[in-house]
């Protein structure tokens, strides 16, 4: 087995735990917030959308499905394109609302393609590349993405929780 066909299963496992976390809940479910401190599952599905689009388009070089396929505009989130909920506070966790869980899932399935369709592309040799020079080591490209999917996994379970909470709300 190829390490990129690892990776693709794990992004499907989070493309699977996504659709579980939000199905069936409604607008104002999505949003529940077990405080005003924690986040809501529309948030959470959101930013680890928004993170694996980041940051697969920085790695293939290309735009992000967020601005190009117009998900931004459907969303009509109070936040510049560029934004991925990275360091959001309380306020600005709130203000991710959407009209269904199936927004969520739609945005999420459109960036999953996106990103099989890279892996498909790439080679074991491809994630020796190195991708991000900042760090000591440089990051390659394989950490890169199993650092994508770490966070979204995390994510993921995260808004998987706070669904049990919203379902034991009923």
């Amino acid at each position: 087995m190829r390490g990129t066909d690892l990776l693709a299963d794990a992004f499907g496992r989070i493309r699977e735990t996504v659709h579980g976390a939000v199905k069936g809940l409604s607008a104002d479910e999505l949003a529940y917030r077990p405080d005003d401190g924690s986040n809501s599952v529309a948030w959470l599905v959101w930013h680890l959308t928004r993170v694996q689009d980041d940051h697969v388009a920085d790695a293939a070089g290309t735009s992000q499905i967020w601005s190009d396929d117009g998900w931004d505009r459907r969303f009509g989130l109070p936040f510049p394109a560029e934004e991925t909920g990275y360091r959001h506070d309380a306020d600005e966790v709130a203000a991710v609302r959407v009209s269904s869980g199936d927004l969520l899932t739609g945005y999420h399935d459109a960036v999953h393609e996106r990103t099989l369709r890279y892996l498909e592309r790439l080679s074991d040799d491809d994630l020796d590349r190195v991708v991000d020079t900042r760090w000591d080591p440089p990051v390659t490209l394989g950490v890169r993405l199993v650092s994508i999917v770490s966070d979204d996994l995390q994510h993921a379970g995260q808004a998987s929780y706070v669904r049990g909470l919203v379902l034991r709300r009923r």
